[in-house]
């Protein structure tokens, strides 16, 4: 199983970027959130994404979640035909979706960092905004994984940036949460960023996607 198989499998089920990554270079992620905590013996990584239509940005909270959720769910059925054509080539796998997370120091996190995967997998740059950020497909992305036991070789990282001093996503920020270039502060977004409106959790802010100049890409 090489690493052209394993991208035609994700390709032919609906990603439109795939990439691939070792589950040795995730040694900064906190203990249980590392590929190999997941998945004995995993070895590598593949990354998932697709793209949402640029008019998302121009929803409201509750259309905008609408469109995430589905995202999200689409991604991860993706991943699991990736997977299950694996397992037929005798490896294992485990899927990561997006709906998946863990709960640490008052942060949430996924069971692995599906954003730092896709870097590592050279999907793309994490962004001032801390968002993963494509150079075709800017920051619209939704991402999904496939860990396996499978020995492929990862992608090299990509080495184009954004940002250039731009800090609009630093500015337009409602509670400061980007204001630490090297450290996200999930906990001062999340009082904001999550509101309930008539039972259902929505997402209420995504200023930093939306100003970014980026957002669809170079």
């Amino acid at each position: 199983m090489t690493n052209e198989t394993v991208k035609q499998y994700g390709l032919n089920a609906g990603a439109i970027i795939v990439g691939i990554a070792s589950a040795d270079d995730f040694g900064l992620a906190p203990e249980g959130f590392k590929p190999a905590d997941n998945l004995a013996g995993c070895l590598s990584v593949i990354v998932l994404g697709i793209h949402s239509p640029p008019e998302t940005l121009l929803k409201n909270s509750v259309e905008y979640t609408e469109i995430r959720n589905e995202m999200v769910k689409k991604t991860k059925s993706i991943a699991e035909k990736v997977a299950k054509q694996i397992k037929g080539n005798g490896f294992k796998t485990k899927v990561i979706g997006g709906f998946s997370a863990k709960g640490k120091n008052g942060r949430y996190y996924g069971q692995i960092s599906l954003k730092h995967a896709a870097e590592l997998a050279g999907l793309g740059v994490m962004t001032r905004n801390f968002l993963l950020t494509n150079r075709e497909h800017g920051n619209l992305l939704w991402l999904s994984a496939v860990l396996t036991d499978a020995n492929l070789v990862p992608d090299k990282k990509v080495e184009y940036s954004f940002c250039h001093n731009c800090n609009k996503c630093v500015e337009v920020c409602p509670t400061k949460a980007l204001d630490n270039p090297a450290l996200f502060s999930q906990k001062k977004c999340y009082e904001i960023v999550l509101k309930q409106l008539n039972g259902k959790w929505i997402y209420d802010c995504f200023l930093c996607r939306k100003v970014c100049p980026y957002r669809f890409g170079e």
